[in-house]
């Protein structure tokens, strides 16, 4: 009887909408089927379709635990809401057309064997879609992503490296989501920090240099900061990506010599970026938070709120209202204000031009700020959503080379610059050995490794791949006068082998990651899909010649390779690394 029921219900339920995967795939089709049955069995268990990847591959290709789940509330043995859930979905004709085999284990696991040509179809859908296969369309909705914000008083380290990686990947997942991202650059052109450099420069102009009893403790001391002194006595002018100054040439003239630094650097710090392939559509300057009356106002809005108070001569925020461990001081005794009060203001602006969706990528450093920024943004009532913005967070990293620690650069002074890092390796082996972790985990940059050679250093290996197979086309298309182009319609049938189906499974994956990936804030998945797929594609390689006497086949070995090809490009193009057709 509930199986006639689930049947009959079904056929009154085809249109049962489910969230929709990035592709029009066979999973799909299969997946909304499962939806309209279990909607059959339990009024809105339809919305809580899945599938999952077994545990154990021999098991099957797609698995679904939704027996189990729907056991309790149909007061039924797991095992016997698998058995009615499988004899339905095997009377469906999508299930007849693509499944092998359903196959219940255990308490009540349902496994799905699919037909060779199930997974065949992924190949074709690769190579129709190309460079926007994995990509969702345009979601009409805005976020913006904050990242590196270096204060302009020195070269960009390591850190601001794992930053820019990080930020950039992040960037670009989302944008494979439909997301309009906005990439902005944050810093502090104003305060103590800049108070030093500019004091530091100084000194240099007027022929005193570290050692020097004139020389102060807290003065920065790398060898830039006398490359910018001379080029301020040699009256240069200097342009970044948002602004640029004439040096005046006079050592007594501190304004000057703080607007040329400052400019120095920034521009020096967009060299950086440039080498790292890294791009902003804005510089948000601290100071105009000032200048603007966006400090005040945003203090005004804590006051007519009443989340402040006077204590001890300061003004404090209430931010244990909002989950804090204690309350803040917002202005000190001296008129001041401390740092997240125009991170408050800053963010307030976020959210009035429009971005309701906000990330920050910023060191663990930062970890204390977030609960006050947040509080700050809360109490100041002007609408902001709860946990507002969301925050990635990411350690330091270490950098060996030749066995050793490398602790200093001799221009910084007293770190690795990420410009030593790229000219010591690359651009395409920083970015993904930056992002072969997850960002808050430690890190251990080995330069040796990044520059060998073989299939320990995995950009090398992911790279390999995708040149390994672009030198099979080349060959194809040399000795056959092939072309790519009409691989997408070849007939697939001869993909029959465990090497293949494994690669077209691994290859059906691809959305699925980049979704989950842009949701955890984690394009460290992206690498270890990469790296999967450069396995699975060598594997099938070493298994298969692809360029055979066999027209049909060849042909049909040659689409599978392409399809892997494009897949590669695809996703090292979210990372920022090149996909090179010859090593």
């Amino acid at each position: 009887m509930l199986l006639r029921r689930v049947l009959s219900r079904f056929q009154g339920l085809s249109g049962w909408p489910v969230k929709s995967l990035p592709m029009l795939s066979v999973k799909n089709e299969l997946l909304q089927v499962l939806a309209t049955v279990l909607e059959g069995l339990q009024a809105g268990a339809g919305a809580k379709a899945a599938f999952e990847s077994p545990k154990v591959a021999a098991h099957g290709d797609l698995a679904t635990t939704a027996a189990m789940q729907l056991a309790k509330p149909l007061k039924q043995p797991p095992r016997q809401v698998a058995e009615n859930l499988r004899a339905a979905l095997l009377a469906q004709p999508t299930y007849q057309r693509w499944v092998d085999a359903v196959e219940i284990a255990g308490p009540g696991f349902i496994n799905i064997r699919l037909k060779p040509e199930a997974k065949q179809q992924i190949v074709r859908e690769v190579l129709s879609q190309a460079q926007d296969f994995g990509k969702q369309p345009d979601n009409g909705q805005r976020m913006m992503v904050e990242f590196v914000s270096a204060n302009p008083t020195g070269p960009l380290h390591v850190g601001h490296g794992r930053q820019g990686a990080l930020g950039d990947a992040i960037c670009n997942l989302y944008q494979t989501q439909g997301w309009d991202v906005y990439r902005e650059f944050y810093y502090n052109d104003a305060g103590v920090q800049i108070s030093t450099l500019a004091n530091s420069v100084q000194l240099r102009a007027k022929g005193f240099k570290p050692g020097d009893a004139e020389w102060p403790e807290q003065a920065y001391n790398g060898d830039y900061i006398g490359e910018i002194a001379a080029d301020f006595l040699a009256k240069k002018t200097v342009k970044s990506d948002d602004r640029e100054f004439t040096a005046s040439g006079d050592v007594d003239a501190l304004d000057d010599i703080r607007l040329f630094a400052v400019a120095y650097l920034r521009h020096e710090q967009d060299l950086d970026l440039k080498a790292f392939a890294v791009r902003f559509d804005n510089y948000y300057l601290e100071s105009s938070l000032y200048l603007s009356g966006k400090v005040d106002d945003a203090v005004k809005k804590l006051h007519d709120a009443g989340k402040t108070y006077e204590q001890d001569g300061a003004l404090w925020l209430k931010s244990t209202d909002y989950g804090d461990d204690k309350d803040r001081v917002m202005r000190k005794g001296d008129g001041s204000y401390t740092y997240f009060v125009p991170d408050v203001a800053y963010h307030i602006s976020k959210w009035e031009r429009g971005f309701h969706k906000a990330v920050n990528i910023q060191g663990t450093d930062h970890h204390g700020t977030i609960a006050r920024v947040r509080a700050g943004l809360q109490a100041a009532g002007v609408g902001i959503a709860e946990g507002f913005p969301d925050y990635v967070l990411h350690t330091m990293v270490r950098v060996v080379r030749g066995g050793e620690e490398v602790k200093i650069s001799k221009r910084a002074g007293s770190y690795v610059t990420l410009r030593d890092l790229i000219e010591w390796t690359s651009k395409d082996a920083v970015r993904f050995f930056l992002l072969s972790r997850k960002p808050d985990t430690e890190y251990t940059f080995d330069v040796d490794l990044a520059v060998a050679k073989n299939n320990d250093n995995p950009v090398y290996y992911v790279q390999y791949a995708h040149a390994r197979i672009c030198s099979v086309l080349a060959a194809w298309q040399e000795k056959d006068g092939g072309q790519p182009d009409t691989l997408k319609d070849v007939d697939l049938s001869p993909l029959q082998s465990p090497q293949a189906q494994a690669l077209m499974l691994l290859l059906a994956r691809y959305p699925e990651m980049l979704s989950a990936a842009a949701a955890d804030f984690a394009p460290h998945d992206v690498t270890f899909y990469l790296r999967e797929l450069a396995a699975c594609y060598h594997s099938y390689y070493d298994a298969e010649r692809i360029l055979v006497d066999d027209e049909a086949v060849k042909r049909a070995r040659l689409a599978l390779v392409a399809a892997t090809a494009q897949v590669l490009d695809n996703g090292l193009a979210v990372l920022g690394v090149s996909a090179p057709q010859k090593m």
